[in-house]
């Protein structure tokens, strides 16, 4: 057994230590998927990687009472699904008229154009995930672990407990269908 598999069971025993010794053990992967996650955001974004993992980390584990992990996978999918959850609720708050909803920033330098997420795009995405988890959570599952937490299909599928095969087929159902859930309320005007 690894050693996050080992202080995942303590904590899942109630071991009051055991906590403080898991943020040192996933910390830098944690770290890794904040800042992939974050750098599809807008620029002048302004939740930080290191935010994003705290917060994260405060929800799983803190926020959690059942705290009973099976495995290091089954960690990771939950600290995918906060961050998911948090990115959420940054971008509904932004769309607030009071945090400067329907305002767009204008960044002063001249950068190379990249893939960048909008509030609104983020906000359509969740909308349609929610509809697919009606019809399907394991495949809502499976995106929410390969678009938020940034994993492969390999290691979606073992953080599901699934075959690499069977999350492949699942990872184009459900990108097919996302892509006509989402086909109508991404298009702009300039598109029609």
């Amino acid at each position: 057994m690894n050693e996050i598999t080992e202080v995942l069971a303590a904590i899942g025993r109630g071991d009051p230590k055991a906590a403080d010794q898991l943020l040192p053990l996933v910390y830098e992967e944690l770290r890794k998927l904040a800042t992939q996650k974050l750098s599809d955001e807008q620029p002048g974004q302004t939740l930080q990687p290191t935010a994003l993992v705290h917060e994260a980390y405060l929800r799983v584990v803190a926020g959690n009472e059942e705290r009973a992990w099976d495995h290091r996978g089954h960690f990771f999918a939950a600290a995918a699904e906060a961050m998911r959850r948090i990115l959420i609720d940054n971008a509904r708050r932004k769309q607030r008229t009071k945090h400067g909803g329907g305002w767009r920033r204008v960044v002063g330098d001249i950068v190379a154009p990249r893939p960048e997420t909008s509030p609104e795009d983020l906000l359509a995405l969740d909308e349609a995930l929610e509809m697919l988890a009606q019809e399907d959570p394991n495949k809502a599952q499976l995106v929410k672990l390969r678009f938020f937490a940034g994993l492969t299909n390999a290691e979606a599928a073992a953080a599901m407990g699934i075959s690499t095969a069977t999350a492949e087929r699942a990872w184009a159902y459900a990108r097919s269908w996302l892509l006509v859930a989402l086909a109508d309320k991404l298009e702009t005007p300039e598109n029609e």
